[in-house]
Parts: structure tokens; C-alpha cells; sequence
């Protein structure tokens, strides 16, 4: 599996010299195997992405949940511009309605000029149901629910003998949510929410974080030791997060588990 970076902060998009080095667009990952392709989320970075697939193209996107720094870059997807490409869109249902619904309403007025109807792909709609793998090509896809405000699921992705765990979103709490944990066991590559320190969550350092919805990243590399992982990867940092505080969470991360790292937009890790 080869896995690309094409968005990884959290919550809003950001610009600036300070955060060159790490990349300004909210989640996108590409995962490629056997000419496959898989795309988690919809974040701005799907933008940037399209362009680079030109059109027309074949891919299936992975939802973790709605919210809008995940699906903002849904209409600007060149792929789904063209009549030849056909796209898979995959979600779970919450109490406002499934993947469609979601996405129709960010392309709605006041807050969007066209809707749904301006694609001219062939788009299916799919239905996730947690702890129900599903099969994509050659690619094994099981998502499990996490807690996350409006729900959220982590997948794990098997192909060509390995894992990789998405996690983003998810808050574990005061302890480690051992359902994470168990989810990402010996998996080749965990990708872990880590938006806040200790301190923001908590409310040392400002208001409290306490049911935003995200992981420290104390927490993200605590759950790649116990999970025994290959790899982890912080990611979902938060928007006010520059380069160099990125390397400095990047450093203390890597002192206690060697073998993580800090998500960076355009990085590719192949497993």
C-alpha cells in the first residue's frame, strides 16, 4: 500500500510561512495498491488531489464523519466534474441522515451557489455499518465507531499483507479508549488525531478541549505503544499549529516511541 499526504490539519484550513513545512489543508489521504484507489475524507486537500488525478477518474471516498473540515472539498473534486468518472462515496448514517443528505446540504443556499446536481459523474452512494467489513477492489475496509460529537468511525484497511489504522477525530477521555486500541493492534501504520497537548485539553492553557472531540497527542503515541504498531503518524493538527511546534511534538513523540512521526502534507509512507 502506498499512502499519500494531502491534507492533515484539523477543524480549518490555514496559510502562511509558518506552516509551509506541514501544509495548510484539512484531511485527505490517499491509499493506492493493485491500481486501487482509496481516498479518507474530503477535506480541502481532495482539491489538490483531483487536480494531480486529472479527469476523468475512478476512486472510492472514505468518510469518517461530516463535519465540516472533512467534506469542504467535496465540490471542488475535478473528478466529479466529469461524466467519465466514476466515484464511490462511503459513509455512515447518524440521526441527520446518510453521506448524501450531508453533503447536499453544504452545497445549498446561503452557503453554496450550485448543488448535488452540478457533478456529471457516475456517483453510488454506499452505506457503512460499523464492524461490517466491506471488500474495495483489493482492499479490505472495516470501520468501527468511536466517540467523536455526531459520531465518527476509524477504519482499518488491509491489502498485500498489511494494515493501516485512520483514526482522526476521535477523544478517548480521561483514559485510553480501549476500543481504539484493541481496533489498531499490530496494525503496519496507525494515523492518530493528535490536535491537542495535554495542557489545551485539559484547560491549563485556555479554555478547556473537553468534548471537542479530539486526542492529545500524549494520548496518540500512548496508543500506538500499546496497540504495537510499526508505525504512527500524528495527525489533525490543530490550525493554530506552526512548523516549528510541529517539530517540537514530532521530537518529544519520537522519544518515547521511535518510531512516529508528524503527518506532513505531500509525505508518502509505503508499507
Amino acid at each position: 500500500m502506498r499512502v499519500r499526504f494531502w491534507g492533515v490539519r484539523g477543524s480549518l484550513p490555514v496559510s502562511g510561512a509558518q506552516f509551509v513545512g506541514t501544509g495548510g489543508n484539512t484531511t485527505c489521504i490517499e491509499i493506492t495498491h493493485e491500481g486501487e484507489r482509496l481516498i479518507i475524507d474530503g477535506g480541502t486537500g481532495l482539491q489538490a488531489l483531483g487536480s494531480e488525478l486529472g479527469c476523468p477518474c475512478d476512486a472510492t471516498v472514505l468518510f469518517t464523519h461530516v463535519h465540516w473540515d472533512h467534506i469542504q472539498g467535496v465540490p471542488f473534486f475535478g473528478p466529479l466534474h466529469h461524466p467519465e468518472s466514476n466515484i464511490k462515496m462511503a459513509g455512515r448514517r447518524n440521526a441527520f441522515g446518510g453521506l448524501k443528505d450531508a453533503l447536499a446540504a453544504q452545497m445549498k443556499p446561503p452557503s453554496f451557489p450550485v448543488g448535488l446536481d452540478i457533478f456529471q459523474a457516475n456517483i453510488d452512494f454506499i452505506d457503512v455499518h460499523p464492524d461490517a467489513p466491506f471488500e474495495i477492489g483489493p482492499f479490505r475496509v472495516t470501520g468501527a465507531e468511536m466517540s467523536h460529537p455526531d459520531g465518527v468511525l476509524v477504519y482499518r484497511i488491509e491489502a498485500g499483507g498489511k494494515a493501516l489504522v485512520f483514526a482522526t477525530d476521535v477523544e478517548h477521555g480521561q483514559t485510553l479508549d480501549p476500543r481504539l486500541v484493541n481496533f489498531a493492534e499490530g496494525a503496519d501504520l496507525l494515523l492518530h488525531d493528535a490536535q491537542y497537548s495535554e495542557d489545551e485539553y485539559f484547560g491549563r492553557s485556555g479554555p478547556t478541549r473537553i468534548g471537542w472531540g479530539h486526542a492529545t497527542w500524549h494520548q496518540a503515541v500512548q496508543t500506538g505503544i500499546d496497540g504495537a504498531v510499526g508505525r504512527l503518524g500524528l495527525i489533525h493538527h490543530d490550525p493554530t499549529r506552526t512548523d516549528d511546534q510541529v517539530l517540537d511534538i514530532e521530537a518529544w513523540a519520537k522519544e518515547r516511541f521511535p518510531v512516529a512521526f508528524a503527518a506532513r502534507e505531500g509525505a508518502i509512507v509505503s508499507l
